[in-house]
């Protein structure tokens, strides 16, 4: 019998990535990396566009994590570390091992109950790019994205 890993399937991972692609091309954006995790933290699907840098995939995780971590949009993330300065950051940071990336580009995914089952983080353009980019995947997956554009 397997063990459940997530609540989120792996069809759903990559139909998100697709999506998040797609919308990514119609925008005329850079190559992107798009990462996946379920509600643990874990990798349930990632993938680097031809042409992104090397390390997009690590800031991508970093987006997803820290939204996971801290239960918010990397967006609110952001604004919290705007709001309560760098001390904040790095001590969350320090805690979470420094995996945590406080730019929009990480969104959290909920169900239609409203509970968090995986976060997608997104780097390769503009961080606001990343986020949009995130939203579409989540929707076309036909999920709720999460920004945490309205939290404080």
């Amino acid at each position: 019998m397997p063990i459940p890993t997530s609540d989120l399937s792996l069809g759903e991972a990559r139909a998100i990535i697709a999506a998040a692609f797609a919308k990514a091309a119609e925008l005329g954006l850079k190559p992107l990396a798009v990462a996946v995790l379920d509600a643990g933290g874990h990798i349930r699907a990632i993938e680097r566009q031809d042409g992104a840098s090397m390390h997009r995939p690590e800031i991508a995780i970093g987006k997803a994590y820290g939204a996971l971590a801290m239960g918010l949009g990397s967006r609110a993330l952001a604004e919290r570390v705007k709001e309560r300065g760098a001390v904040f950051l790095d001590a969350v940071n320090g805690m979470l091992g420094g995996r945590l990336v406080p730019a929009p580009g990480g969104v959290l995914v909920r169900d239609e109950a409203g509970n968090v089952i995986a976060a997608v983080g997104i780097s390769g353009d503009a961080s606001d790019q990343d986020e949009i980019c995130a939203v579409a995947g989540i929707a076309a997956a036909g999920l709720i994205a999460d920004t945490g554009a309205s939290a404080s």
